[in-house]
């Protein structure tokens, strides 16, 4: 399983609106394993980031991990999978997905990530996402 880095080391300071992180390629692959590590320093209120994936080259984007973090340390790991089925009718989403959660069966071949902030953070808080696949 390899490791790539989906959202280097970014630190954060003033609030930031849907900040797109850079775009990777990623061969076939049946699972996704997001690492979403969060380094607090002071002040700020919200910090989120999205992983999204494309199915047609990067017209559009969906939503597949939601990261939310607020004024602690926290590491968290989502495990998406290309196996389950999506409901039919499944309308996607770019930078809305809810806090905290997952979509499985959408897995395209390239990732970024997107990130929004509140508040204003201090004391070298930063965010970094890691990305693994099989």
């Amino acid at each position: 399983m390899a490791q790539r880095i989906l959202l280097p080391a970014t630190p954060i300071t003033t609030a930031v609106s849907a900040v797109v992180g850079p775009t990777i390629s990623v061969p076939k692959h049946s699972e996704l394993i997001v690492e979403g590590i969060f380094t607090y320093g002071s002040g700020g209120t919200t910090a989120k980031v999205w992983v999204q994936t494309t199915v047609d080259g990067g017209a559009s984007w969906i939503d597949v991990a939601n990261f939310a973090f607020l004024l602690a340390n926290a590491k968290f790991i989502h495990k998406i999978t290309a196996l389950t089925a999506v409901a039919a009718n499944y309308v996607p989403t770019d930078g809305s997905m809810a806090d905290s959660t997952i979509k499985d069966g959408v897995l395209g071949n390239f990732y970024r990530t997107k990130l929004t902030t509140t508040g204003t953070y201090a004391g070298g808080t930063s965010v970094i996402v890691y990305a693994y696949t099989r």
